[in-house]
């Protein structure tokens, strides 16, 4: 069984015991549990639960495992024969979940 979930404005398919980093959420400490509600897609072993948009009555339930960080970015411009250049990095912080069921 595995759905297709919609958070923070992208979507993942996860399936029970799947890890997925999700983007940060401050207020979620590492145990809490977090219920996603906007299910897109549900597919069991015998039919697929299709939403338009969102399966209702669906849900995904996942436990927190911490807060990470992504890999490093580098954002470098510069004006040729000008002598003008700057380097900039960002590495975004996410939070990563463990899906531990799915419900219809």
């Amino acid at each position: 069984m595995y759905a297709v979930i919609q958070d923070g404005g992208r979507e993942f398919k996860v399936a029970d015991g799947d890890t997925v980093e999700i983007d940060l959420r401050k207020s979620s400490a590492a145990g809490d549990e977090i219920v996603f509600d906007r299910v897109l897609l549900v597919r069991s072993d015998e039919d697929v639960v299709v939403g338009t948009p969102m399966v209702e009555g669906a849900s995904v339930t996942a436990t927190v495992e911490g807060e990470v960080k992504g890999e490093k970015i580098i954002a470098y411009k510069y004006k040729r024969r000008k002598g003008y250049h700057r380097k900039k990095g960002h590495r975004q912080r996410y939070t990563r979940v463990r899906i531990t069921g799915i419900s219809v």
